[in-house]
């Protein structure tokens, strides 16, 4: 099962939620609670349509989030001078199972 890293990689302006270096990770259908710093509403609104879509195998570029295998994605608060809080950048790695892909290289090679 595909395991997602978001990371905070930066924050422009103020957020009373995260920090840079902040995570949550995600498994299957599951936040893993234990393995998450913070979580916000308003972040995992913007972030959730795009977990779906790399968990499902659709590379960064294709979305247009990112050049290589991450992929970055912005909160939806605009911070100043719109409002008075901040964006945070979150960077979004999905970890395969090293065991799973044995069994799809297996399917493959069948």
């Amino acid at each position: 099962m595909e395991r997602i890293e978001v990371t905070v990689k930066e924050i422009r302006g103020k957020c009373p939620v995260f920090k840079p270096g902040d995570r949550i990770t995600v498994e299957g259908p599951s936040v893993r609670l234990e393995e998450t710093d913070a979580i916000c509403t308003h972040a995992f609104a913007s972030l959730l349509p795009y977990i779906v879509a790399l968990r499902k195998g659709i590379k960064p570029r294709e979305l247009g989030l990112g050049r290589g295998e991450k992929a970055y994605i912005q909160c939806l608060d605009p911070g100043l001078p719109y409002t008075d809080g901040g964006t945070v950048i979150f960077e979004i790695t999905v970890v395969r199972d090293e065991a799973e892909e044995g069994v799809e290289s297996g399917e493959r090679g069948s």
